[in-house]
């Protein structure tokens, strides 16, 4: 997956870190972490406008998202561990492209490579920054330089696997 990321430019940047992600019990259309033992980020899903489709390539659902983000200092590594949150490390390369429409939007491509319960995985998302009436095309645009170049063998970008990282992990 690195070795196809993000397939065209720009230069992705890459950034190692550890969040930890408030699971149990679950906030519905909330979702809560610790970011890097830097920041307290609460995300509020405002719902979702639809698919986003590549056919051959990716397939996904698009999900309008809130966020709030505040500085954080845990007294201890261990003061933000108790029961309903879960450590995940993440090895993250995102690639940020200008906006293909709007001068104001941009999106962001992630592909995280992530570590959790003992588990290796991947992820992969787009965001979509800017005027709400450009986002939809700022992602389709995006997408299709992303997707230009197929994925690597095995890899099927498919809608039941297309959610939010807090969602994915309450299913681990």
């Amino acid at each position: 997956m690195a070795g196809w990321f993000p397939g065209s430019q720009p230069e992705p940047e890459l950034e190692s870190r550890e969040d930890v992600y408030l699971l149990n019990p679950g906030l519905g259309g909330l979702s809560v972490k610790v970011r890097a033992s830097r920041a307290l980020d609460v995300k509020m899903f405002l719902g979702s406008p639809g698919i986003l489709d590549l056919p051959g390539r990716a397939r996904g659902r698009m999900q309008y998202w809130r966020k709030w983000s505040f500085p954080f200092s845990p007294l201890s590594p261990e003061s933000i561990d108790p029961g309903g949150w879960r450590r995940v490390r993440k090895q993250r390369r995102v690639a940020r492209f200008p906006g293909q429409g709007a001068p104001q939007a941009r999106c962001a491509v992630e592909l995280t490579e992530v570590r959790f319960q003992h588990q290796d995985w991947w992820s992969l998302g787009l965001e979509a920054t800017g005027p709400a009436e450009s986002l939809r095309h700022e992602l389709e645009a995006t997408a299709a330089l992303v997707f230009t170049q197929a994925l690597p063998g095995g890899v099927d970008l498919r809608i039941d696997d297309s959610r939010s990282y807090a969602e994915w992990l309450r299913t681990r």
